[in-house]
């Protein structure tokens, strides 16, 4: 059964948002850092942002810095991804991850994924 649903993923135009949500259940719901990577055309898998979901803390790809804030809702074991000013260059199909990495930029590191969203910015 799937253990990571995103949602939330269209098209937008420059300069607008989107909110993503990963909703993890079984064993996924039970790993302590949830993250965002994206995957561009013709580009490999990129970090996006990442959550420790004990602490609270956030981890930001330069790239999205001041731009995306990543939360976590422990009680609804869903992640979100608010992504504000959107720029051409963000569009990429986006995978929810979870898993117990040292390095939370470490995609190997993570042992459950979800099924991508696609996220195109048009200008």
């Amino acid at each position: 059964q799937a253990q990571l649903v995103e949602s939330g993923g269209g098209l937008v135009q420059v300069g607008g948002s989107l909110r993503l949500s990963c909703a993890a259940s079984g064993r996924a719901s039970s790993r302590h850092t949830m993250a965002w990577f994206r995957q561009a055309p013709g580009k490999e898998r990129e970090f996006a942002a990442a959550v420790r979901r004990n602490s609270g803390s956030t981890t930001y790809a330069e790239s999205v810095k001041g731009r995306f804030t990543i939360s976590s809702d422990n009680a609804k074991n869903t992640m979100y991804l608010q992504m504000n000013s959107l720029k051409a260059e963000d569009t990429a199909v986006y995978y929810c991850a979870a898993g117990w990495p040292r390095a939370v930029e470490n995609s190997d590191a993570y042992d459950y994924w979800g099924q991508g969203l696609q996220v195109t910015v048009s200008s």
